[in-house]
């Protein structure tokens, strides 16, 4: 995560430029500390001025200025960073990178980086499609270096095609990425996540108040943690995090088909989706009127996937359910944990402030099969998405 890291930001000439300040912006509200670096080219679109008071920092423009305590500034800035993030990266920077070429602060910093380098290309479709520009990227990535490959769309040129930067949400995923521990590279992590909505007309459905922020969180803290990641996701407004699979569903029979389907691909399944218990037993094709009296329906129960999938799991999978209370929580979870074979039982009392549905953060009780309780208090459920992984990978590896 960029809270506490020290990034240093290769700033080159492009109309993306202005997508560069963004992103600085982002990272230090972050917390991260950030050294911006720009190129003569760079200047010209955007002044120092811009990033210096978007990082808090003096912006760097020559190459022989001297470092922090009189050191040589390409070294400290190369070697004291835990990211090197090139952005916008033009054809001409990645030309000089694969050439090993160092006429300039940027480039002389790329070489003597010892930390990951994380370039972001955007220029012109003909430019980026060039042979050359092509082999430049390939022998970068051959070498070990870090992308995140631009988008297609309209560019500022006129031209359509790829070549735009890609969105910020997807840069700052890599970078998280690229500084986070990657002790789930290799695993195979299916996350379910939202409501359901069970319909009784074509105008109305009975569903609950999941946002599905925790399993979106925890989708994309997989994927920054290395795993493969697939979201089985029900309704909800959120998009969806840059992993490599995403599956869309709207009643639980639907979602049950989805994880079904998939489950012997995961090493790992996280349920936090609020799955409906119940559904009409009859949907009707037209809207109900309104009549005097009362109105009865009734409903049949919906399957328990985290039951089923209990049941099924193999002693190489491991099972994380979620229990949302409102009473009674540890007898609650724990009869849970046990009923539906599950390795770990992520609880919360949605009646806590801060806790609840469609909150940003959450306060949650982790149980496991041996009666451990783990207690987060309220924090962003971005931080407690990791921190139930972490419970994840050490009571996977007990």
């Amino acid at each position: 995560m960029p809270a506490g890291k020290r990034i240093t930001v290769g700033v080159t000439g492009g109309i993306a430029v202005y997508k560069a300040a963004e992103i600085v912006s982002t990272l230090v509200k972050a917390g991260a500390d950030v050294q911006v670096v720009m190129t003569p080219s760079a200047c010209e679109f955007v002044t120092p001025l811009t990033f210096e008071t978007l990082s808090g920092n003096p912006v760097h423009t020559k190459m022989f200025h001297a470092g922090t305590d009189g050191g040589v500034l390409h070294i400290d800035l190369a070697q004291k960073s835990d990211l090197i993030l090139i952005v916008p990266a033009t054809a001409n920077i990645i030309g000089k990178a694969a050439a090993g070429i160092a006429d300039d602060l940027v480039a002389t910093i790329i070489i003597a980086a010892t930390c990951p380098v994380l370039f972001c290309p955007a220029m012109n479709t003909a430019m980026y499609a060039n042979p050359v520009v092509q082999r430049n990227l390939a022998l970068l990535k051959e070498l070990g270096y870090n992308f995140v490959d631009p988008g297609s769309g309209r560019l500022a040129c006129g031209a359509t095609g790829q070549g735009r930067l890609a969105e910020i949400d997807v840069i700052l995923h890599s970078i998280k990425k690229l500084l986070t521990p990657q002790d789930l590279a290799g695993l195979t992590v299916l996350v379910t996540a939202g409501p359901t909505r069970e319909p009784l007309d074509p105008v109305r459905y009975l569903t609950n108040r999941s946002s599905g922020k925790m399993g979106y969180a925890l989708a994309e803290a997989a994927s920054q943690r290395g795993a493969k990641v697939i979201l089985v996701s029900g309704p909800t407004s959120l998009k969806a995090p840059p992993i490599e699979e995403v599956i869309q569903v709207e009643t639980a029979i639907q979602m049950y088909q989805a994880v079904a389907d998939r489950f012997s691909r995961a090493n790992i399944l996280v349920k936090a989706a609020a799955v409906a218990d119940y559904r009409p037993d009859n949907i009707c094709d037209q809207k109900i009127k309104k009549a005097a009296g009362e109105m009865n329906i009734e409903l049949v129960a919906n399957p328990d996937i985290l039951a089923h999938m209990g049941s099924r799991k193999s002693d190489k999978q491991f099972l994380v359910g979620f229990a949302a209370e409102t009473n009674d929580l540890d007898k609650n979870a724990l009869s849970k944990l046990e009923k539906k074979n599950l390795d770990l039982l992520i609880a919360n009392d949605v009646t806590q402030p801060g806790a609840g549905f469609d909150y940003d953060t959450n306060a949650v009780r982790i149980f496991s099969k041996t009666g451990t309780i783990k207690e987060i208090p309220v924090i962003s459920k971005n931080i407690v998405a990791h921190k139930i992984l972490d419970a994840v990978v050490e009571f996977r590896n007990c």
